[in-house]
């Protein structure tokens, strides 16, 4: 095959069979996903847990546990919040657990050693944090975004230029994140850094086409669990049918709670294949009745 890519043409055939084949993995990768024996269980009126272990790296290539919340019908009466504290860090079980949550994954970025956000952050009209940005520099992808509450619902938004942008939305709570992977059914450029490309643990937040919300985690860091690259945590949530689609803060802080069964996922800072490796962190999104 090298031999031909040395003529122009043989390139040309080279980079059509490249294509090809990737495009066959693809199809294959959303086939192996869509077709799995995921468990599904009802965990209250508009609430529904799912999950699946991918072995024999039958989904790119390689072992992943993937679990995820869908929620209906949120509102005034059984809808999202956000729980947070100005610099003590707690599990996201803690925090859920305070909050009356009925399902919750961990927020936005924070300062692990002096606690606290480090992204915006509004908890029923009371800022708890702003973004942080140093002199002279620029925003971080995730602080250019945001998931919005307002009366109970969720919605993912594209921010502005300045830091103190959240300060303009009419919500109650905001939670900056990012970065913001789909909006409005469009895929959006995802860097070429390290954080992007490299498989870690993973949290998002999609909205789909029917306004259900969906929290998901993806293990990582495991033999049981490679975790996901950005391309490939956006794939996941667009086989979901999200129209829009958020990162949030993951590795070892990528959690998934309920309070019906707790931990849902496995947090990888033990290091070991359990439920019981909570990182704490700063703050969570939540969903309650």
């Amino acid at each position: 095959m090298f031999g031909t890519c040395l003529t122009r043409k043989g390139l040309l055939i080279c980079v059509l069979m490249l294509t090809g084949l990737m495009a066959a993995a693809q199809g294959s990768d959303s086939a192996h996903f869509v077709k799995a024996a995921w468990k599904k269980e009802r965990l209250g009126r508009g609430v529904k847990l799912v999950m699946h272990s991918f072995q024999d790296k039958d989904l790119f290539g390689s072992n992943q546990f993937i679990v995820y919340a869908v929620i209906k019908g949120a509102g005034k009466k059984r809808g999202f919040n956000i729980a947070a504290a100005p610099k003590l860090l707690k599990p996201v079980s803690v925090f859920a657990q305070e909050s009356g949550a009925e399902v919750a994954v961990n927020g936005n970025f924070f300062n692990i050693k002096e606690g606290g956000s480090v992204d915006y952050v509004k908890v029923n009209n009371r800022v708890i944090s702003e973004n942080l940005v140093g002199t002279n520099e620029k925003m971080t992808a995730h602080q250019r975004s945001a998931v919005v509450i307002k009366d109970g619902k969720l919605s993912i938004v594209q921010g502005g230029e300045e830091p103190g942008w959240p300060d303009a939305l009419a919500a109650t709570s905001v939670l900056a994140n990012g970065p913001l992977l789909v909006q409005d059914a469009a895929d959006l450029a995802i860097a070429g850094s390290a954080f992007s490309q490299n498989r870690h643990p993973r949290t998002a937040v999609g909205v789909t086409r029917k306004g259900a919300v969906i929290l998901l985690v993806a293990d990582g860091r495991s033999a049981n669990a490679a975790g996901l690259s950005l391309d490939e945590l956006r794939k996941v949530m667009r086989w979901l049918n999200c129209v829009a689609v958020i990162n949030f803060d993951g590795g070892g802080s990528s959690t998934l709670w309920t309070r019906k069964k707790g931990v849902v996922n496995h947090p990888s800072d033990n290091k070991e294949w359990d439920h019981k490796g909570e990182r704490a962190v700063a703050n969570i999104l939540f969903y309650s009745r």
